[in-house]
Order: structure tokens, then C-alpha cells, then sequence
């Protein structure tokens, strides 16, 4: 399992000095996502718990190994862009028991950024990373023989 881009953002953010830069990067990344399909804009994918409005739709790909996931989400706020693609970037094209062993409280505190949500943020990733680990939860039930 290649970890490189996460990594890669990480890195990114420990060059940053200063909060206005990482802010920056963080929307940058945020620009980085691909389109959003305007058809998975709906009630179904959204993600409640968001003070933004966030859609995130998971895929399943089979393998032989266990299920593994592909995100793609979208928000109406900049920030949480940013957030979405430092997830995508955590748990996209992952196995889903990876995606459940991962520790993103851990990713979002090494780049500083769990200091620096605000609670609305904060409850809105959180509600994120549940869903994420929903989706990877299902795949392996329905995956289980």
C-alpha cells in the first residue's frame, strides 16, 4: 500500500511556517479535487454532521484480498475542500481494513491542523472520517462470505 501522498502533504505542510500559508495550501489542495458529479449531489451522499454542505460517495473495487474503497467528495467551503482531498488522500484507493486501521486524528495532528479547525470544523471532519469508515465497514460485510 503506497502512503506516498499523504506523506507528500505532510511534508508540504511541515515547509509551511506560518498558519496563513498552510491555510493557503489547504485551499489549494481543496482546488486540487477532481469535479464533483452534479448527480451525487444529493440527500443520499451528503454528509450530516457538516456545518458545510459536504457530499462524499464511495466505490467498491473487489479484490481478492479484501475490498478496497475510492472516495471523491466536495463541500461548498474552501477549507473543507482542503480537508476532503487530505482524506481522499488518507483513505482513497485503500483496502477497506486499512482505511479502518488508520489514525487520521494522528495525520491531522502532525500537520497541525487539529489545533487549528474550529469546533464546527472539527465535529464536520469527524463526521467525515465516520462516514468514510461506514463505507469501509459495509464493503466488508458485504464482502465477507
Amino acid at each position: 500500500m503506497s502512503t506516498s501522498r499523504i506523506d507528500g502533504i505532510i511534508e508540504d505542510f511541515e515547509l509551511l511556517d506560518n498558519w496563513d500559508d498552510r491555510y493557503r495550501y489547504l485551499i489549494e489542495l481543496g482546488r486540487s479535487l477532481p469535479p464533483f458529479p452534479e448527480e451525487e449531489r444529493s440527500d443520499r451522499t451528503k454528509v450530516q454532521g457538516c456545518a458545510s454542505q459536504v457530499w462524499l460517495v464511495s466505490r467498491t473495487i473487489p479484490a481478492s484480498e479484501g475490498p478496497t474503497l475510492a472516495f471523491v467528495g466536495d463541500s461548498d467551503a474552501h477549507i473543507v475542500r482542503g480537508l476532503i482531498a487530505i482524506l481522499l488522500a488518507l483513505y482513497s484507493n485503500r483496502p477497506a481494513e486499512d482505511i479502518l486501521a488508520a489514525d487520521p486524528a494522528a495525520v491531522f495532528g502532525r500537520i497541525g491542523l487539529k489545533d487549528h479547525l474550529t469546533p464546527q470544523r472539527s465535529n464536520g471532519l469527524r463526521s467525515m472520517v465516520e462516514r468514510i469508515r461506514a463505507d469501509a465497514h459495509q464493503a466488508m460485510a458485504q464482502a465477507a462470505p
